[in-house]
Formats: structure tokens, sequence, C-alpha cells
């Protein structure tokens, strides 16, 4: 007996050191199924791969594992023909039955129908004059109220395209980016020029996001029986929801990108990726001055075929984005599909 108590003693450290592996291996799976092999996708996965070992040099650990990501034309559709956010204001201003939109909602509403419609230029400056208008536009809805209007919306069909709603636009492939990263250990963070509560409505219950991973455009908000007091004078009671009101806080684009990263997520990122030069800050700040091993990834829009991308400017942007430090993914070249393999564009378009 006592042979074997010490045999199963003397195993006991080699079976826990068995699990202990098994715990930390990672298991190989099919990760990428919808991309082509490409530079941008080795890219990524060998920078994964180097700083999620242990044994190497620039190993990451897990709660500095963060990574960025921008909303539109990165992971989700530009739609055609301009923005969600877009759309939906056009929507509101000009086609909605239950509201009368004020002169200055309709006027940059009728902005977005005519780029849309006859292709005029959008008016200088239009990013500040669509982000206050839809700040007013929205403004006395509740955040339930609010959710459910965006979540009706996406149930619309997206004019240029056969079989595709609002609700699925997102590039199939970059999702299994996100896949990919949760497996690594990475928490990733939507960073959006968007209204914050418009990228919640659409990400968070389809991706699994939590809400708190996800950054946008602001408006200020009000209890409903607040009236004018000062939030430091209010309590809030029992029968309180929070409203939105049409003060806006902040466009969340450019270094606004990077003040919020650094104030609701307090650490520097080590992976970012965007589509334009409004995530070029954040792209930098990922890779400037950063204790660990970081990298960005850009987005071109270089497919009409299966979007509505600009080849020549993609292909001029391809040229600068390299030139800054960023890896650059093709939509054309690197992606199988976009928003999946019976996603055309219309003929009609």
């Amino acid at each position: 007996m006592k042979k074997r108590n010490l045999l199963v003693i003397g195993l006991l450290p080699i079976v826990l050191s068995l699990f202990a592996c098994k715990k930390e291996t990672k298991v190989e799976t099919e990760d990428f199924s919808l991309w082509n092999d490409c530079s941008s996708l080795r890219a990524l996965k060998e920078y994964v791969s180097d700083v999620t070992n242990e044994k190497s040099k620039n190993f990451i650990p897990k709660k500095d594992r963060i990574a960025t990501f921008d909303m539109d034309g990165t992971f989700y559709g530009e739609l055609y023909p301009t923005y969600l956010e877009y759309s939906m204001l056009q929507y509101r201003g000009l086609d909605d039955p239950t509201y009368e939109a004020p002169e200055d909602v309709r006027e940059a509403a009728q902005n977005i129908k005519d780029f849309v419609e006859q292709g005029t230029k959008l008016p200088d400056g239009f990013e500040l004059i669509h982000a206050r208008a839809a700040a007013k536009a929205y403004s006395g809805m509740t955040l339930k109220e609010f959710d459910k209007y965006v979540k009706d919306y996406l149930k619309f069909n997206v004019g240029g395209f056969e079989n595709l709603t609002y609700g699925n636009g997102f590039y199939k492939p970059m999702l299994e980016v996100f896949n990919y990263l949760e497996e690594n250990d990475f928490q990733y963070y939507v960073v959006s020029g968007s209204d914050r509560y418009i990228c919640r409505s659409l990400c968070c219950d389809t991706l699994g996001i939590p809400n708190y991973r996800v950054i946008g455009m602001d408006v200020e908000l009000r209890a409903t029986n607040q009236g004018d007091k000062d939030p430091l004078n209010y309590l809030l009671t029992n029968d309180d929801e929070l409203i939105r009101t049409e003060n806006l806080l902040i466009k969340n684009l450019k270094f606004n990108k990077v003040r919020q990263i650094s104030q609701e997520i307090g650490q520097q990122p080590v992976l970012s990726f965007g589509n334009s030069s409004g995530d070029c800050s954040m792209h930098n700040f990922a890779l400037f001055n950063n204790k660990y091993k970081s990298a960005a990834f850009m987005l071109i829009a270089d497919d009409d075929e299966r979007d509505y991308g600009k080849v020549e400017k993609a292909m001029s942007l391809k040229t600068d984005w390299e030139n800054a430090g960023y890896n650059v993914i093709s939509m054309k070249n690197d992606f199988k599909t976009i928003y999946g393999y019976d996603i055309k564009i219309s003929k009609n378009s």
C-alpha cells in the first residue's frame, strides 16, 4: 500500500501539469474561413501568435490585450449610398409619419437625400451639422424608445442591394477577427463616430459585445422628471427614465477618439482597426510610444463588384496607409465574401 501511495503521489505533479497545459493550450480552429490567403491576415496572425506567446520578448499580459475598432467601413458597411445614421436621419427628418421635423433637421435630412439621389456634395462641416441635427431629431426619446426605434429601422432593406437589411450589414470576414481575438484573450472595443446608442442597438445583442465596450457620439441625457434642474441638485425618483436631449456632447472622430479611449478604457490599445483618416489618430495612439508591440490595420473599399467601392481612391489610400505604417486590408482581394454569399448589388441601383 505504501508503494502504491508513493506512486500516486509521485504521478500527481505530472497529472496536474498536464491539466495545466491543456488549460493554456489554444485549440486550432478554422478561424478565417471567409478570408483568402493574404498579407494582411498573415500579419494579424503573426502578431497575435507573437504577443500571446509567453516565451516571446513581445508577450502581452491578457489584461493589456486591448483592440479598438471603428465601425462604419471597418466591420459594418458604409452602406450604399451612405452611413446608417445618415440614412436614419433622412428617414426621421423627411419620411417618419410620427415626427414633424424642425427646419434645421429637415434641411440636414434633405442634404443627405440630395447627396443620395442626385450626387450633390454635402455642405462643408456636415459631420457636425448632422450630429447636431440628429441630437435634436431624437430629443425627448427615452433610451428604451430610441433602442426600439433603431431596431425597427434595422429591419429596412438597404438601397442598392438584394437580400440585405441594415441589421445584417456586417462585413462577415471582420466578425471572424472578433472571434479570433476573443479566443486569444483580447478585449475589443467599438470606437465609432456614429451615435453610441445606435451602435449599441446594432451591435450588442447581435454580436454579443457588452454595452460598456461601445464608444461613440454622445448627447446629454436627463431624467424624465428633471426639468431644468442641474444634475447636482436633482434626486432621481423611482419613476424616472433616462431621456435623450438635443445637447451634443461630442462627435467621436479623429483625435476625439483618442480622448474617449483614454477616458473610458483607461489603457493604450495594442491593436487598432479602421478605414479612414478619421481613424488615424486612434491608430497612432496604439502605435506611438507603446510599451508593447502594437499594430494597426486599415480597410480599403476597393471592391466595386460586391460593394460600391471607389477603386482609384482606394489605391491612393492604400499608398498613404502603407506609408503611415498601417497594414492594409483589401476588401476585394482579401475577403471571400463581404456581406454573405447571398448578398448582391441591385441591378436597379
